[in-house]
């Protein structure tokens, strides 16, 4: 694999090409202005990945058969820390992931893994992935970070 400098502005990292590049394509920006690859070169820790998923009603169980094998490879990888699967209400065939780690860094060490490049290209093609990375806030007298 060759390796490519992404500059965002103050922005500047290092990622595997080709396969890990071809997975980032396949994924629906939350915020078109901020994309996923910028947002991993960030450095910050630790990091809330929330992936909000689409799915054709029809691909449900191949669907949750490749989320399982890619999330069985993530939970595998130093950094990670938790997840959480729930599907929306009701006959909507959406579903929201949350996932704890220990940073950027180490998610995006672990996506560049090509066990889990091979699991997330298993995905049914009716399959889009909206994810975004996040960071708990305090608000006084309501929540903590």
């Amino acid at each position: 694999m060759r390796s490519s400098s992404i500059d965002h502005a103050n922005f500047d990292f290092t990622i595997e090409e080709s396969a890990t590049m071809e997975v980032l394509k396949k994924f629906k920006p939350l915020d078109d202005k901020f994309p996923l690859e910028r947002q991993l070169g960030i450095s910050a820790a630790p990091i809330v990945l929330i992936n909000i998923f689409t799915v054709g009603s029809a691909d449900e169980a191949g669907f949750l058969d490749a989320f399982k094998a890619a999330g069985e490879t993530l939970k595998k990888q130093p950094g990670f820390i938790s997840t959480q699967l729930h599907r929306a209400i009701g006959d909507s065939p959406t579903f929201l992931n949350y996932v704890v780690w220990e940073s950027t860094e180490t998610l995006r060490d672990a996506f560049a893994r090509p066990e889990f490049v091979a699991k997330v290209s298993a995905y049914p093609s009716s399959v889009v992935a909206t994810p975004h990375l996040f960071q708990k806030v305090a608000v006084p007298g309501f929540c903590t970070a």
